[in-house]
């Protein structure tokens, strides 16, 4: 057998990735940037959930989409979306078929790690005024340590009105900080485990340090609350029922001479949110009704009102059906969801934790992950071979580069997404999004190819015609 023939069988049937770059012309890599410069946008823009929400409905309502009303009528093309308590989103446009025949879903989390404030944060020591922190989702805590920290969230008074906080993104904004201990007298901490380097009690906000002119106890804190007062008009007793978060103070930037990356705080999960959110605002009149979902909680669980455990995407989605005459559980027993979330990148500098066979990688494209959880698929959704390989089609026929991912090495960890919550829901779900590298960081970093990949994958699951073999 001749070398080119051995060459053509190997090509047919070994299995080999390229990296993206490899197989993208010119004129698609300034798409991508186009695109992940509107991502850098979004990014900087929502820091929390609330505000990813509040960015979410301005672009879709500069998009044609409208509030959703019960009764409302909807007709294919019609454009709606729901806010969760401000909390989380849901946008749908009604395509050409009947709800009877499914939906194409995207669902992706819109919280991410950080440091929330405690309901009675406040105290003084030494005439150093703190606040202190709980905080929320998995995080390295030692990470948290000296860098700038943004304070944003919502303080709502007793007279039921709330008030909106955001101090430190402006460039004249003061930030906050958790100090660290010098090295010099640093012996006895460096012999701790990362785990215990810095105890969740220590993780204290400094707020201030000029006390009060009148000779009181506790005069640092009382000038604090005094400025607080003047500009917020709030009391100490209104932290109860506050939500105030701090969130790194760190610009999104381009990373690399290249700048083939993207650094920002929030990835996890936005980068994939604002995917499928693009995604559908380009969505006319597709032929399965094409829903959105940005969930808050993912990272403790999807627990709550706003969660993905919630029935508020029942309600939804049932009061969209209900106007078709069709059956909820049916609607649901012929959709397909993409859980939109990200995976982890291999590194280099750690690859002892990852089996490189089935680690995604950067600039290799969307990352598809069959299964999450850890050991033994515990806690995870196993999307069947029939949907990886309805996926494969379309993928392929839409050009979209993507690659397997799996989240590490079977017995080094694990996690999980909001894709069992869908899958309980009796719908075909699978994992998909921009692998990470850096993952529930204060900084994390992703690629811009498999951002704008990300997009197009999930914007051709939508404008897909044919259904997924069940």
């Amino acid at each position: 057998m001749s070398k080119e023939k051995k060459s053509e069988r190997k090509e047919k049937l070994f299995y080999r990735q390229k990296n993206g770059y490899d197989l993208i012309s010119e004129k698609e890599r300034r798409l991508c940037e186009d695109y992940c410069q509107g991502y850098m946008s979004f990014l900087n823009t929502a820091r929390t959930e609330r505000e990813a929400v509040r960015e979410g409905i301005r672009l879709a309502e500069s998009k044609g989409f409208v509030e959703y009303k019960p009764g409302m009528p909807l007709k294919p093309g019609t454009k709606v979306y729901s806010s969760n308590r401000g909390k989380a989103l849901l946008l749908a446009v009604i395509g050409k078929k009947s709800l009877a025949e499914g939906a194409v879903i995207a669902a992706a989390h819109v919280d991410s790690p950080r440091l929330d404030l405690k309901q009675v944060p406040m105290y003084e020591d030494n005439e150093i005024c703190y606040f202190k922190t709980h905080y929320y989702g998995g995080i390295k805590k030692y990470q948290w340590l000296t860098i700038p920290l943004e304070l944003h969230g919502v303080v709502a008074l007793r007279d039921g009105s709330v008030v909106d906080v955001c101090i430190g993104k402006d460039k004249s904004d003061p930030i906050f900080q958790i100090t660290d201990l010098l090295p010099h007298l640093g012996k006895d901490q460096r012999k701790k485990s990362s785990a215990e380097f810095v105890p969740a009690e220590s993780l204290n906000l400094i707020i201030g340090s000029i006390p009060d002119k009148e000779e009181v106890e506790g005069r640092t804190k009382l000038a604090i609350m005094d400025l607080l007062n003047k500009k917020y008009g709030i009391v100490e007793e209104d932290f109860l029922s506050a939500e105030l978060i701090a969130v790194p103070a760190y610009d999104v930037r381009e990373v690399g001479f290249d700048r083939s990356l993207i650094a920002g705080y929030g990835h996890d999960d936005r980068v994939c949110a604002y995917a499928e959110l693009a995604a559908i605002l380009e969505q006319d009149k597709p032929e399965k009704t094409s829903i959105c979902i940005l969930a808050d909680k993912e990272e403790i669980g999807s627990e709550g009102v706003s969660g993905m455990k919630s029935r508020a995407f029942e309600r939804f989605v049932g009061d969209l059906c209900d106007t078709q005459k069709v059956k909820l559980e049916h609607c649901f027993a012929n959709s397909l969801c993409i859980s939109a979330d990200v995976c982890n990148a291999f590194d280099p500098n750690y690859p002892e934790v990852s089996e490189k066979r089935n680690a995604a990688k950067i600039n290799y494209g969307m990352g598809i992950c069959k299964f999450t959880g850890h050991g033994g698929k515990s806690d995870s959704n196993d999307a069947s071979a029939e949907v990886v390989a309805h996926l494969r089609r379309v993928f392929a026929e839409k050009n979209i580069i993507w690659q397997m991912a799996e989240l590490g090495k079977v017995d080094q960890g694990g996690g999980g997404t909001v894709a069992m919550y869908m899958a309980e829901r009796d719908i075909d779900t699978i994992d998909a999004g921009v692998p990470v590298l850096s993952m529930h960081a204060p900084y994390e970093t992703v690629a811009k190819l498999d951002c704008y990949m990300t997009y197009k994958g999930i914007k051709a699951m939508y404008e897909e015609t044919t259904p997924a073999e069940k």
